[in-house]
């Protein structure tokens, strides 16, 4: 690794140590040249998927983007900051995890409908009738019938 103060291409590691985290690995090194001495970090860099609009063209992953759509949809909702982390980090995962170089918009879409259907009822409903583009009521009720699940019956409580 080149020297930042002298730009000397020889260094020696002196030491290394992996973060409490043990995502990334602590270097400090010596250069060859001028003696002083600099910390490196090292971490694994993973690309997410180019995400693939519903017209077809493409644009980079933008985590901010989802945290946004979430955020809007859980507005005014008792959900925790660190709830909403963790559900970016569930779909992010999940997409990692496919292995996939491109992901239709569509699928990013499901991903957060299941994650809010897990964190918020309301929440989940305020991003289906933007997602799905509901047009009336009716859409509405079928939202939450699917959210409810099967029914035992008229007045009867609902399967868990």
């Amino acid at each position: 690794m080149r020297c930042p103060f002298c730009g000397h291409a020889d260094t020696q590691v002196v030491d290394s140590r992996v973060s409490e985290e043990g995502d990334t690995i602590r270097r400090r090194r010596r250069c060859l040249s001028c003696d002083k001495r600099f910390t490196t970090y090292e971490r694994v860099e993973l690309a997410m998927p180019t995400v693939v609009k519903r017209d077809g063209s493409r644009s980079e992953y933008d985590a901010a983007k989802l945290r946004g759509s979430l955020a809007l949809a859980l507005r005014k909702r008792p959900v925790s900051t660190e709830e909403v982390d963790g559900a970016v980090a569930r779909i992010e995962d999940t997409l990692l995890a496919s292995g996939a170089r491109e992901v239709a918009s569509e699928h990013i879409g499901e991903l957060v409908m299941n994650e809010l259907k897990r964190l918020d009822k309301v929440a989940y409903v305020r991003f289906a009738s933007v997602y799905k583009s509901f047009e009336d009521i009716g859409e509405f009720v079928e939202a939450i019938r699917e959210m409810q699940g099967p029914r035992l019956g008229a007045g009867k409580l609902r399967k868990e």
